[in-house]
């Protein structure tokens, strides 16, 4: 789902990655950690073709971003949603009209378009707002916002550049678990974090820690130290994270599996008295994973399927 083979990037004579290597099946979830201007978003950016691969070679969701065409761009962002650190939202629309724009961009019908809004804002525990202006929520309600936009569409691939940044401690563990619960659908996760506390409640996720533009830690043999890092020599602030010849732990959840002990367990107050809810309606499940129905809008019929294609599904 994503290859990355010795990518390097530099800013004039700054370099923001350097031979960073490593890859992530379908349905895996990858915490990337360290500190502020160690590469963690100019890695995401590049995931998305946001900024143009320099050094090494990268693919994502079956493109070649190396030698991807300017027309490719857009059909590769609707597999890859992305949670930005600054929300991207619009303030002077209302919560349904920022969650459903990705959906009318995709041509999905209005009813089932509606239903599967209405089923993302529910588990982001926005349904009270949903009619709000988005500029007049609180930080972390736009966060929510963000992340709904993001789910929506039933992404391949999502990135989200520290996601939990506006949320209380309580409100970022209830959103990780519905990250999870996501992931569990097939889809492929990258999240951006300084937070060790999330990363020590998800052992079994992905881990690579990035300083100064390298690889310096990972814990799966399917990321490689950045060249001219020692192995085992490194003291690490992230508990979870041990140097890349450490023997392997579980990954956990793969894609299709259930999130572990079923449901999110409870509800748990967030801004305003609002909470995130555990998807448990079977509807709602359905409509989160893409179940496969059509409908007819007039002369057209859309596909009410996973909206998600790569170069040469048929499907």
């Amino acid at each position: 789902m994503i290859e990355v083979r010795r990518l390097s990037h530099n800013f004039g004579p700054h370099w923001a990655l350097k031979d960073c290597s490593f890859h992530l099946k379908k349905g895996e979830f990858l915490f990337l950690s360290g500190p502020s201007g160690a590469g963690k978003t100019t890695l995401l950016r590049l995931l998305f073709a946001d900024l143009p691969i320099q050094g090494g070679e990268v693919s994502v969701a079956g493109y070649p971003l190396n030698t991807i065409k300017r027309s490719q761009v857009p059909l590769l962002r609707r597999q890859v949603s992305v949670v930005f650190q600054d929300f991207k939202i619009l303030p002077e629309r209302s919560v349904y009209e920022n969650v459903v724009l990705p959906l009318q961009v995709r041509g999905l019908g209005k009813t089932h378009s509606d239903r599967r809004v209405r089923a993302v804002v529910r588990a982001l525990g926005l349904e009270k707002r949903i009619n709000l202006m988005c500029g007049e929520l609180s930080g972390g309600e736009q966060q929510r916002v963000a992340v709904a936009r993001a789910f929506v569409v039933n992404p391949q691939v999502l990135l989200a550049d520290e996601p939990t940044g506006n949320l209380d401690p309580e409100l970022s563990f209830r959103l990780m678990d519905l990250f999870k619960q996501f992931q569990a659908y097939g889809t492929t996760m990258i999240v951006a974090t300084h937070s060790q506390e999330l990363m020590k409640r998800h052992p079994d996720a992905r881990m690579i820690r990035l300083e100064e533009g390298l690889i310096t830690a990972a814990n799966w043999p399917g990321a490689s130290l950045s060249a001219g890092v020692e192995d085992g020599g490194l003291h690490l602030g992230d508990a979870a994270l041990r140097t890349h010849t450490s023997p392997a732990r579980s990954t956990g959840m793969r894609g299709g599996e259930k999130p572990r002990g079923g449901d999110l367990p409870g509800i748990v107050a967030g801004t305003h008295g609002e909470s995130l809810q555990p998807v448990t309606s079977p509807e709602d499940r359905e409509l989160l994973r893409g179940a496969s129905t059509t409908q007819s809008s007039g002369q057209r019929t859309f596909y009410q399927g996973p909206l998600n294609r790569t170069p040469g599904d048929s499907r």
